[in-house]
């Protein structure tokens, strides 16, 4: 039961991260990267802190030294890929940078094998080779592929981003593991806010961020709430299942963005993008099948 638990809550994320990078992109070029990652985390820490606030102390207990260096680590680590893939967004083409941060399932996964051991059948392999292959098809959204694409804007940062995102999100399964999802998601949260907040108030913008949710609210509230549910799922998801696993499927919320893009923007796929839109959602299916 705890695994098909994992890989729905892994869905979960998926589904709400497709629906919160969207609205993120929006967010960063309206009011900037640190207004939006500082409102993310701020809102985060704060509607979990009554569910974790008792559990705190024990984080400062001698023996605790592992967990704690674990959560902090991995948040500075996350502050450092929000803030370089939110400007990948701000900067680049959501279609340029998206195939990019497929790469976030290799580096999960191999920072998972090398800490923690953990190792996928050679079935999951495929299936998760299939996944990238069909994702990186899906959000590609040009007619052909050109050595032009790694040129676009947004292109290295989104690499990087993709690379740190992927260490980020093995420490927060990690962590999830050593104390729990919700305490590892307030930890998280808290530095991350703690960091963005002190940029706004050298440059006297606090106040001025929370003016821009109110002014914003129609898609800055929705993106608070969907951000922050797709961690909340995503850490409890690691906990159950595999890490590789719970990345892959979690990283299909490409697909969610594309739709979104059909829907909203009026977007129409190109043949490659039907190809990797029917590769991705056999694969996370089987995937998902497979390891229930």
């Amino acid at each position: 039961m705890s695994i098909s638990v994992g890989i729905g809550l892994a869905f979960v994320a998926m589904l709400c991260w497709g629906i919160g990078d969207f609205l993120i992109q929006k967010s960063t070029r309206k009011v900037g990267d640190f207004e939006t990652l500082f409102l993310i985390t701020f809102f985060g820490a704060l509607i979990l802190a009554p569910f974790v606030y008792r559990d705190i102390p024990m984080l400062f207990v001698a023996g605790n030294e592992t967990e704690l260096a674990v959560l902090l680590g991995g948040a500075l680590i996350l502050f450092v890929a929000a803030l370089l893939n939110f400007e990948a967004l701000r900067k680049g083409k959501i279609s340029v940078v998206e195939p990019i941060w497929s790469l976030e399932i290799v580096t999960a996964s191999v920072f998972a094998f090398a800490i923690l051991g953990e190792k996928l059948s050679s079935r999951e392999t495929v299936l998760v080779v299939l996944l990238m292959v069909g994702l990186i098809l899906v959000s590609f959204r040009g007619k052909v592929f050109s050595h032009r694409h790694f040129l676009e804007r947004g292109v290295w940062l989104a690499f990087l981003g993709a690379l740190c995102m992927g260490i980020a999100n093995f420490f927060v399964g990690w962590g999830a593991r050593l104390t729990d999802a919700l305490m590892v998601n307030f930890v998280f949260n808290v530095v991350l806010a703690f960091l963005s907040g002190i940029y706004l108030f050298r440059h006297g913008r606090i106040s001025r961020a929370f003016r821009d949710l109110w002014r914003y609210r129609v898609s800055m509230m929705p993106m608070l709430v969907t951000d922050n549910a797709a961690w909340v799922a995503y850490a409890f998801s690691m906990s159950l299942i595999s890490i590789g696993i719970a990345t892959a499927l979690s990283e299909s919320y490409i697909i969610i963005a594309v739709l979104l893009g059909l829907a909203v923007n009026k977007e129409r796929l190109e043949r490659h993008q039907k190809i990797g839109l029917v590769v991705a959602v056999i694969a996370a299916i089987t995937l998902a099948a497979l390891t229930t």
